[in-house]
Order: C-alpha cells, then structure tokens, then sequence
C-alpha cells in the first residue's frame, strides 16, 4: 500500500469551516482490505469537498501488514503516526485466520484505552426498510471489560472457564460518557442493561455505578433493565429508547441488533473513543466478494466519519456532510444493498453515490430529520479515585478435579484433612450447592468448590490458607484453582452458592 505523507494528502479548504479550527488537524487513514480501499478514497472525497479540516496520513494498516509479519496489523510507521495524531480513520480491515494473528481492533482497543464504543442506530423510514420507523437509539458500549479480557483455562477434562471482570474505574469512565453524550447530543434519557439478577457481583457493580453517576445528571431520565427483557424491548419498540449502556459482550451483541433493526447494519458507523485517542470505522466487513467492482456502499464509513469531525470539534462540517447524506437518502439515489424498487429512484454505485453526496452539500433533509452536530464535543472524564475500603481475608473457594465422585464421598475426603482455622462450610458443582444438602437429580461434573471459611465475625489467615492447599493435594486431592474470601467493609466480596 502506497504511503502518502501528510504533505502530499491534504483536505483542507475555507468552506464553511467551524471558527474554532484553523489549522488543518491531522489524522491516521487505514485505507483497509477489500472494499476498504473504495470507501475510504469516497469519504476522503467528501470530506474535502465539504471543508473539512484534516490531513490524512495514510499508512500500511491491515492484510498487508499483517502479511510482513506485523502480528497486531500495524507497521511501526502507523503504529508512530497514531501515537502522533491519537485519531484513527479506518476502513475494514481482514484478520488473517490462524499463525497467532491478532485482532487489529482488540489490540488497537487494549493499547490505547478505548474504552467507549459508540453505535448510533436510526431509522431512515421510508427510504431504507425497517420496521420501525421512530427509531434513534444510540448504543454506548464499555470495551474493554467483561469477558473480552480473554482469561480462559481448561481446568478439567469436562470444564473450561472464561473469566469476568467487571471494574469500578471501568464502569465509572464509560457510564460518565453515556451520559456526556447525552447531555452534549440533546438526549433525555440513558437506560443500563445488566443481568444482575444473576450476577450480583460483576453487572451489579456496573448497576451500583450507573445509580452514583445518574444522580449527577438530575436533567437526564435514568433506568436500569435486565438485559434479556431489555433485549426484547429494543427489539420489539426501539423508539421507547434514546441512549443505552452496557458492558462489554451485551452491548457487542445488542449494537448489531440494533443497527440491523433500524434499517441495515451497513449504514452503521462507529466510534471507539479514550482519553486520549480515538477510532473511527464502519461497523460491516471487508467484503471481498464485491472488491473492486463500484458497488459497496461508502455510507457506513462515512457517517463514522462524521462522528469524527465532531470529536475534533467541527461539528459544522460534521453537520454539512451528514445533512447531504440524509437528503441523498432521501432523493432515492441508493446503492445496491438498500435499492428498493418503487422506493429508491436510482441504483448507483460507489463513485456516483459519493457524488451524489458531493452535489448535495448545503442542502437540508426535506422529510428526514436535520442532522446537528454544533454542539460541545463530548468531553472524556477520568473516573474519581474512590477510598479503598478496609479488605478482610475470611475464607477460599478450592477448586478440585474430582471425577466419578459424590458430593457427600468428596466432602469426607476434605474433611479428613486438617483445615487449621478455616471450616469447610459448602461444596458446590458448576455453582450449585450440593453438600451439606444433597440433591440427588442434579446433574454433576468433575469440577467442583470446596468453600473453607473462617467461624463467623473472624478472619483467617491467608498462609493458613495456602497449607491447608499443599495439605489436600497431599492427600490426593487435583487442586485446580483457588479464589481467596474477602469481605470489603464488612461486606462479603463473594457470591453465595446457587441453592443456599
């Protein structure tokens, strides 16, 4: 891929330019993998025609890199110029299967702290198809959190773990943005999806922040539902929402229902934002099976695109470009995923849609809603410190591979092993309590929980702890995995077993 230098791609000129940027900004292009390279060479014709601000560094980002034996899809080169310009522009990018390539996204997310990944989703009725013609809901996802850590073991022959972490910082950082967002955008109310019915600790923490942080936005309406009914409700009545935030592997799975319900998830941009740095990209793939041939459509990299001109605090272009594609839309010129016969006037392709886009700057929407971006870009707060809290060591969880077994024959192995200070209190399986009550229909693993805990109103010791491991693996025990016992004020930091 050629590398074209910030002198040589400039798109800069005096049209209709916000006051508050004069200098040109400049940002970090991936041009992408298939039809990539098509979309973004669109939008960076826009974007010039529109006045837009920026200077474009093109560099060596995706299949190409990856194919030099770049493992994140960065070359040093790219790698330098978004630690210089902290914006990345990004067409889609190919991960190769297999030989320890990783994810561009995931590593471009984990190294530079993107924490918000922001989808709006909205209907463009009657002029794209949906079944839900009021629909703008706006989709603030955390990103870095969850299961997405990728922490998994094998632990036994029948069980794997994946492992959830939910933080307070993390929750803290993309809850304040829902709601800048929705100050800064004008929106009224902000709904959190958790499933803390069942995962008390993890998604109740994200609930228990969402609560603190709400009361500080007393302007915006705030409401908290579970996921799996909150699921069903976006996808039956969108229009009843304006902003939602969710952790991590909700919001992945919710942002493309939603786009998809609204219309196509095509026309969905993207925003992947830090303190410091940003991404913006389309959400769909590189499609190569249409590579080359003048047909992708350029829309959902090109909305992207203008939630980037807004992040840089020119929302007057922002807003320019947007209205011209609204009223694109709206004059029927459609490329072929969205054509609708006795809808759409025309079928383009990529190069006449982008001019059709081009011939409408300064033109409003006539029955679309007007796009406005003038406003503040949303500004990006680090989450206070909070007080630690006085943590005490009460018990551990051993974890044991223990096959062909019953809970009431393991518990007699365990208890016929000094425990020192700590009781063996419950023996659960995948979660379930089964000792000291039996439940002799429950279906059982080889993978089971010994909770030892200290007597009630004391606290063990951790080395004591650690003994009475080397104690049960003496005796023959397969000890797989420990998780000591805290309390955090007083408050127990771990879950009860399932039936207790």
């Amino acid at each position: 891929m050629t590398i074209i230098r910030p002198a040589e791609l400039s798109v800069s000129t005096s049209v209709d330019t916000d006051p508050m940027t004069h200098a040109a900004v400049p940002i970090t292009v991936a041009r992408g993998d298939g039809i990539g390279p098509e979309i973004m060479d669109a939008c960076l014709a826009v974007f010039a025609a529109a006045g837009a601000q920026i200077k474009a560094e093109v560099h060596d980002i995706g299949l190409s890199a990856y194919k030099r034996g770049h493992a994140g899809g960065l070359t040093p080169d790219a790698w330098a110029s978004l630690e210089r310009t902290r914006v990345l522009f990004k067409a889609p990018v190919a991960t190769p299967q297999g030989s320890g390539m990783k994810s561009l996204n995931v590593t471009l997310r984990k190294s530079f702290g993107l924490f918000a990944n922001v989808r709006p989703c909205v209907s463009y009725h009657p002029f794209v198809a949906t079944l839900h013609p009021a629909m703008d809901v706006v989709i603030v996802r955390e990103n870095e959190e969850d299961v997405y850590a990728g922490i998994e073991h094998r632990q036994t022959n029948d069980v794997v773990q994946c492992l959830k972490l939910i933080t307070r910082p993390g929750c803290e950082r993309i809850v304040r943005y829902a709601f800048g967002y929705a100050k800064a955008h004008g929106r009224k109310r902000v709904t959190c999806f958790t499933k803390d019915n069942i995962m008390k600790l993890s998604d109740g923490l994200f609930h228990q922040v969402f609560n603190e942080v709400a009361k500080e936005f007393p302007e915006i309406t705030a409401d908290h539902m579970i996921v799996d009914i909150g699921a069903a409700r976006l996808a039956a009545s969108p229009e009843r929402f304006d902003v939602i935030v969710m952790p991590n592997l909700y919001g992945d799975i919710l942002s493309d229902v939603a786009a998809e319900i609204a219309g196509s998830v095509g026309l969905a941009g993207s925003a992947n934002i830090g303190l410091d740095v940003a991404m913006f990209e389309a959400v769909h793939g590189t499609a190569p099976d249409i590579a080359g041939k003048d047909i992708a459509n350029p829309s959902g990299l090109l909305l992207a695109g203008v939630q980037m001109l807004q992040h840089l605090g020119q929302g007057a272009v922002a807003e320019r470009i947007h209205n011209a594609w609204l009223r694109t839309i709206e004059d029927g010129i459609h490329t072929a995923d969205i054509y609708t016969g006795g809808v759409s006037a025309a079928c383009v392709g990529t190069k006449a849609f982008t001019d059709a886009v081009i011939a409408r700057l300064g033109q409003p929407p006539r029955k679309l809603k007007p796009a406005h971006h003038g406003g503040t870009p949303v500004a990006v707060v680090e989450a206070p410190a909070k007080p630690r809290q006085h943590k005490a060591f009460v018990g551990i969880d051993i974890f044991v591979d223990a096959p062909m077994t019953l809970p009431g024959t393991l518990a007699k192995q365990v208890n016929a092993v000094d425990s020192g200070d700590l009781g063996l209190t419950m023996i659960t399986n995948r979660g379930l309590a089964v000792w000291p009550a039996s439940l002799p229909h429950a279906n059982l693993a080889d993978h089971w929980r010994c909770r030892f805990q200290a007597a009630p109103g004391t606290t063990g010791d951790p080395k004591s702890a650690a003994q009475l491991v080397g104690r049960l693996m003496g005796a023959g025990l397969d000890v797989i995995k420990t998780e000591h016992l805290y309390t955090f004020d007083g408050v127990p930091g771990f879950s009860v077993g399932q039936g207790q």
